[in-house]
This record gives C-alpha cells, structure tokens and sequence, in this order.
C-alpha cells in the first residue's frame, strides 16, 4: 500500500508548486506529482492517518515481474518508505535521473574495481 493517498480532484505539489489531477490519464488514482514525482505522507504503513505529514521524496524504481515500475518514496521527516505505480505522464528524465543515480553515483569509489 502506497503511503500517500491522492485527493480525487486536484491536489497542490508539496515540492513544485503544481496543480495536480487526482487521476493519471489511465484513470487510476495518483498519488505524486507527474512533474518532480514528490508526494506528501498522508497514509501509515498500517493504512491509518499518518501524523507527520512530510514531504515524500522518490528515492528510486523498482520493476515488477510483469515488468510495471514501481517509484519508491521516502518521508523526509518521518523515513518511513512506500512505493507506488508509476504514471503514463510521469516525467521520464527524472524518472530515468532515479534509475540510474547509482550508476552515476555509486556507493563507493570507481577505482576500486580495477582491484577486483
């Protein structure tokens, strides 16, 4: 269950500023903005209210088998993590930015792997 539930009609951007459908062009209920991909913390783990309310930050993809991805989110006041399905209209430059950060920026440095 995503951590961020969408407002039906329109909700604002937390991050951007955008005015955001509460639906994606497929129909489904959206729960980030197709433009930064950022949402707001409204729902626990547990499906209650959550209390933080923060801002939550894509943090990265996940593919699923059937091959639909997945955008993983990370509360900024609370760290608590949710993925929800990535929208036809979401922004693919910053959605392929999330992708590949850790080939861009690994965890280590690159020149440790001639030592392998």
């Amino acid at each position: 269950m995503s951590s961020t539930e969408p407002n039906p009609a329109t909700f604002t951007c937390v991050r951007c500023g955008l005015a955001v459908r509460g639906f994606g062009p497929d129909g489904d209920p959206r729960d980030h903005c197709p433009s930064c991909l950022s949402s707001r913390h409204v729902v626990d783990q547990t499906g209650g209210t959550a209390r933080c309310g923060g801002r939550m930050t894509p943090i990265s993809v996940a593919v699923q088998r059937g091959g639909a991805w997945l955008l993983v989110h990370r509360c900024v006041l609370c760290d608590e993590m949710s993925e929800g399905p990535v929208a036809s209209d979401d922004n693919h430059l910053v959605l392929m930015g999330i992708a590949v950060r850790p080939l861009a920026a690994p965890p280590f440095p690159l020149d440790l792997l001639g030592e392998v």
